[in-house]
């Protein structure tokens, strides 16, 4: 299968797309995929019918639909740890059993989805009154990483927030602006902090829950300040212990990861800006994917098909980045989610067993809101000198109306995937400056500088509107994919081991820099010095 894929890879790693669709007039409708009013074209990868047959066909050999299959079972698919990765089940719409250790969780997790609904609801409705008995009207969450991106993303594609006269803010960053600009211009008698925390150790969103804690003082006195703090953790006995009062701890579980965890309880501010309907509807166009990606057969399966190629960019055809360019300023932070969700997850350099990955795993993932993207790093995609891969993703319908101002952003996402394709050829360019008096080294400077190679692939994941169950969809196609891209490479996606090394690291150099205890012996000659330059300048 290696050798096969190996020589399609040959075939095609300098193969000119252009001349495909030449070759090929039915490419674009074979190489694609429709999922309900979605479409999925992939016709401007580099890929044929042969190479993506046999890419799929790899695929299955390589035991994809078998981990997609043991996910949903609730196997131990995170080995590492010894756990399931069951956030799919957070968003089950039916009644069937999940059972974790002989134990079913589905009524641990409609409880938890109730008791998410009732602070929405209480928060919403003003019927959650705080110390002095003034009606919060401002949550603030405190968290990071998966208990901050995945939630701040949804409540900003969604419409951001007051919809019912609570405005929700996200504070995930431990610099001390962060806070304070959260801060400003908010009544402590009318605000309610989420700390949400897996472990409730997590020493960003610790620091900043008991600056919560200060400042609360500091504006309250010696209130009880119970009503103020909600807790979201899988450590109910340390929320408590911070003060937070149990009725107000929601339950999270150890087999979901942080970056799958927006479906939990750590959902709760989605559904305070949006509305419990709102997150019902976002786990439900999930669920929707989720049968898809279960249900439909390798080759006609988006995540499969999808995941595929993106290994098939990374490890054959010599692409090292892939951008991502929502044309939705709704979805002006998906980007930044998905850099987690999948960097996170896939940047591993060792398999499931221990052994080296014998390829490259995930290349970098970046990208930002068309048409913005376009008056920035769209230049370096035309004329620069690195193999990228770009993905646009192209709501049709605006919930604002202006349908004159949406076709010109659909306009744009597709003449954007047009130019990577045709480029702007030096005969067409010369044709262009003829009359314009330049000739000889001139002319030929200027046909350089303006020509784009094009054949530079795409793919374009058309949707009919960013709404709450689209971009539940959206959300879980992209994990589902992370997961087809690590059962390739052979890597587990739900361990992140090189992220608590910092966190170990970081507690010494904190000690040093506050208490001036001394650096654990052996540390580096340079992190020794910047430590000691930042207590003189902290201390000046």
């Amino acid at each position: 299968m290696i050798e096969e894929l190996n020589a399609h890879a040959g075939r095609l790693a300098d193969a000119s797309l252009r001349r495909l669709f030449r070759a090929d007039p039915d490419r674009a409708r074979r190489l694609a995929i429709d999922w309900g009013d979605w479409r999925v074209d992939y016709s401007k990868e580099r890929i044929d019918d042969a190479a993506l047959a046999a890419l799929v066909a790899h695929a299955v050999a390589a035991g994809v639909p078998r981990w997609i299959e043991a996910q949903f079972a609730g196997e131990r698919v995170n080995l590492s740890e010894g756990r399931p990765a069951l956030h799919t089940a957070l968003r089950q719409q039916d009644e069937t059993p999940l059972r974790v250790d002989g134990q079913d969780v589905l009524p641990a997790i409609r409880d938890t989805r109730r008791r998410v609904a009732e602070i929405a609801d209480r928060l919403r409705s003003g019927r959650w009154t705080g110390a002095t008995g003034q009606t919060i009207r401002r949550v603030i969450n405190l968290g990071i990483g998966g208990s901050d991106l995945g939630p701040r993303m949804a409540v900003a594609a969604l419409g951001g927030s007051d919809a019912a006269g609570v405005a929700v803010d996200f504070v995930a960053n431990v610099d001390p602006a962060a806070l304070a600009r959260a801060l400003r211009g908010a009544d402590a008698a009318s605000t309610l902090f989420v700390v949400t925390s897996k472990t409730f150790t997590t020493l960003e969103t610790l620091a900043n829950a008991r600056e919560a804690q200060r400042w609360l003082s500091a504006q309250l006195g010696r209130q009880d300040l119970a009503a103020h703090f909600v807790g979201v953790t899988a450590n109910a006995a340390a929320a408590q212990a911070f003060g937070i009062a149990s009725a107000q701890v929601l339950p999270m579980w150890d087999w979901v990861g942080g970056r799958y965890s927006l479906w939990s309880a750590a959902g709760l501010p989605i559904a305070v800006a949006l509305g419990p309907a709102a997150f019902d509807a976002l786990c439900a166009g999930a669920a929707a994917m989720d049968a898809h990606v279960r249900g439909a057969p390798p080759e006609r399966n988006v995540a499969v098909v999808l995941g595929a190629l993106a290994w098939w960019n990374a490890r054959w055809m010599g692409v090292r980045q892939r951008l991502v360019v929502p044309y939705a300023q709704a979805l002006d932070l998906f980007p930044a989610f998905l850099q987690q969700l999948v960097l996170e997850s896939n940047g591993k350099r060792v398999t499931r067993d221990g052994s080296p990955c014998d390829g490259p795993t995930a290349i970098g993932l970046w990208g930002a809101a068309g048409t913005d993207a376009q008056h920035s790093f769209f230049q370096w995609l035309h004329q620069g000198t690195q193999r990228a891969s770009v993905e646009f993703v192209v709501p049709v319908r605006s919930p604002h109306g202006d349908g004159e101002r949406q076709r010109q952003l659909v306009a744009n996402a597709l003449a954007q995937a047009q130019a990577l394709l045709a480029g702007r050829q030096p005969k067409a360019v010369e044709a262009e400056l003829a009359g314009s008096g330049l000739a000889g080294e001139a002319l030929a400077a200027a046909v350089a500088a303006r020509a784009c190679p094009g054949d530079r692939p795409s793919s374009t994941l058309m949707l009919p509107v960013v709404d709450a169950w689209n971009l539940g969809a959206l959300v879980a196609l992209w994990e589902h994919r992370t997961c087809v891209e690590a059962a390739l490479a052979g890597t587990n996606p739900f361990d992140q081991w090189g992220v608590e090394l910092g966190k170990t690291l970081a507690k010494p150099i904190a000690a040093t820099l506050v208490e001036g205890a001394p650096l654990p012996e052996g540390t580096d000659a340079s992190t020794a010095a910047l430590a000691a330059h930042a207590r003189r300048l902290a201390s000046g």
